[in-house]
């Protein structure tokens, strides 16, 4: 029986189907979850008829439940499972809590925290399989996860967010959704400085196109917040220093862009470090996800050597890489 891996995140479905012969197909779909919560079901149930998913036992991690659509995170929980189970009505539903083990859908929903932002869990745990000794950096549209492998186990500190945060191990910047003001409190203007607007005017997703960071399909990912072009980009941008482009120039733009550019990756180096300080003996890492360049310039800047990954993390499987990674996890308990 093929497996099918889950992530269902706050601006994004990831899903990965692993067929008999042992073929990954992953897709990564936009999709907001406070927006449009109640088209979930049917989301799931065409993404299901797309990839194939038939008679598959299906698994799960999920970020969604963070959402301001949810009053808990206990009710975001819920509300995803229900919609699996309608959408896959008496296939087998496997959810990974944040210990590496597979729950039934009882058992998750009577202790939601515990599965609640799992995903890191997921991809730490294939990637252990990989590289013994490892630092794996994840970047995503929206966060980036830092997670120390060590003798072949995951020795993460934290298992909920705010620990995971205090840890440096999950850090809230991504490759598209960040906020300008989120990174930066100034920014290069002509020979001097200016303060930056603080009225979400521009994102990492602007950053990133207007200096060609990411490749251009990237953009797809989180599509509420990506730019059009790299025009448009250029405009939102101005709009840091309450400019337009009458204003601001290309030169302009350019020493704004890669001011924040180098300031997401120096915030990230930093959370790289505060992780290896408890396991300084881990002097590689493991980058995956959309922001592979990013995370990868962060992890040299921290002092890391990068590992080759397996060549099945493709682009879109890298991408969607908790899917995938639940997705083996599954086939591996399955047999």
């Amino acid at each position: 029986m093929s497996s099918i891996g889950w992530d269902i995140g706050g601006v994004n479905v990831k899903v990965a189907r692993i067929a008999a012969d042992g073929t990954v197909r992953a897709m990564t779909v936009p999709f907001s979850i406070e927006h449009d919560a109640d088209l979930l079901q049917d989301l799931l149930e065409r993404i299901g008829r797309d990839i194939g998913a038939g008679a598959c036992s299906h698994s799960v991690t999920m970020t969604a439940e963070l959402s301001q659509r949810f009053q808990s995170k206990a009710e975001g929980v819920m509300f995803v499972l229900d919609a699996l189970e309608r959408a896959f009505p008496g296939a087998p539903l496997h959810v990974l809590d944040t210990t590496g083990r597979f729950q039934s859908p009882a058992g998750a929903r009577s202790r939601p925290i515990e599965v609640a932002a799992s995903n890191w869990m997921a991809t730490a745990m294939v990637v252990a399989a990989e590289h013994a000794d490892v630092i794996l950096l994840d970047m995503g549209t929206t966060t980036t996860d830092i997670i120390p492998i060590s003798a072949g186990l995951v020795q993460a500190l934290g298992r909920t967010d705010p620990d995971r945060l205090a840890s440096g191990e999950l850090v809230y910047s991504g490759a598209l959704r960040t906020p300008v003001e989120a990174l930066v409190r100034r920014v290069p203007w002509r020979s001097d400085t200016a303060r930056v607007s603080a009225d979400d005017f521009a994102h990492t997703a602007d950053v990133h196109r207007w200096l060609g960071t990411l490749p251009p399909d990237a953009f797809s990912d989180g599509a509420s917040l990506c730019t059009a072009t790299r025009d448009h980009a250029g405009e939102r941008l101005a709009r840091v220093v309450c400019a337009d482009r009458s204003i601001a120039d290309d030169a302009d733009i350019t020493a704004i862009a890669k001011h924040v550019a180098e300031a997401q990756v120096s915030g990230i180096a930093a959370a790289v470090r505060q992780v290896r300080a408890r396991h300084p003996h881990l002097d590689a890492a493991a980058v995956l996800g959309l922001g592979a360049p990013i995370v990868a310039a962060a992890a040299g800047e921290a002092g890391l050597t990068l590992v080759a990954m397996d060549s099945s993390w493709n682009a879109a499987n890298s991408r969607a890489a908790p899917a995938v990674a639940v997705a083996r996890l599954l086939e591996a308990k399955l047999g």
